[in-house]
């Protein structure tokens, strides 16, 4: 039967999320329990195709980025994948009424990676759109429920939280996507001398995204304020230890939190949700 297709479909999904992102992970535990699986599709989907161009170097990425394009199209036109990552994925379109557009978006960004090593203003803003922006507001079409007025409202402060982790990314990763992958995220910045300066004016891009997006985690519902929160949070303390950390520093080490410092964090969050001091 197809609904034993579909739990399979979404236990790839949570699987994916859980083997690649623990702070995610951790987030959408978090949420109500109906939006579990819908996330799970979301992310699993997106960490596929993001696995293509950052990982599959010994391959031909550009078919397999075509392939992936064409059938998430298929996919969602069908309403059925034999691929269970996009099987999960297709089920959460359907189900929230996800824009061809923002997955459309999304997968011109991935198809970004596989031809632009450096930005210019315009492309960074475009890259970050469909990387991380678009992601944001799949996510958020699934918290809103089906409340049109309440996704408009709340549409620009996902798009911030979404660039917000983004950016926070391409800091945490300067040593792999320069070093390794020959990627410039970041427009006008020399990273062969990577200077302080350099690092506060991105900081502060940042800081302002962050800002803006905890007004809209605050309006958020209740079933995935506490979730999204959790991710804010953790999100936020990456970006703090980052700041204190020297830019040679930066380009030359991974920045990370340690996963039982995760936990503390994830209590901290907890009962900062609680006592509403979001």
């Amino acid at each position: 039967m197809k609904i034993l297709f579909d739990n399979l479909s979404a236990t790839c999904s949570k699987t994916t999320t859980q083997l690649y992102s623990t702070s995610f992970s951790l987030g959408i535990y978090f949420l109500k329990a109906e939006f579990h699986k819908p996330i799970y599709g979301i992310y699993g989907f997106v960490r596929l195709a993001d696995e293509i161009v950052d990982s599959f170097h010994d391959y031909n990425k550009e078919f397999m980025m075509a392939k992936i394009r064409q059938d998430t199209v298929e996919a969602i036109r069908d309403k059925i994948s034999i691929n269970p990552i996009l099987n999960s994925f297709q089920h959460v379109v359907h189900t929230y009424n996800i824009e061809w557009k923002l997955v459309d978006t999304f997968l011109k960004s991935m198809e970004m990676d596989l031809m632009k090593t450096e930005h210019t203003p315009d492309s960074y803003n475009e890259y970050i759109l469909g990387s991380a922006e678009v992601v944001g507001l799949m996510c958020l079409r699934v918290f809103t429920e089906g409340n049109n007025k309440l996704f408009e409202d709340l549409k620009p402060f996902a798009m911030k939280l979404g660039a917000a982790f983004q950016k926070v990314n391409f800091l945490r990763d300067l040593k792999a996507d320069y070093q390794d992958l020959g990627r410039t995220y970041f427009p006008g910045v020399n990273f062969n001398h990577f200077s302080s300066r350099d690092k506060e004016i991105i900081q502060q891009e940042i800081e302002d995204d962050f800002e803006q997006a905890l007004v809209g985690i605050r309006r958020l519902p209740s079933g995935s304020r506490r979730g999204v929160y959790l991710a804010y949070y953790y999100y936020k303390k990456l970006f703090l230890r980052i700041k204190e950390t020297a830019p040679e520093n930066v380009m030359n080490a991974r920045i990370r939190i340690p996963d039982y410092d995760k936990v503390g964090l994830m209590f901290r969050s907890l009962v900062r949700h609680q006592f509403d001091l979001l």
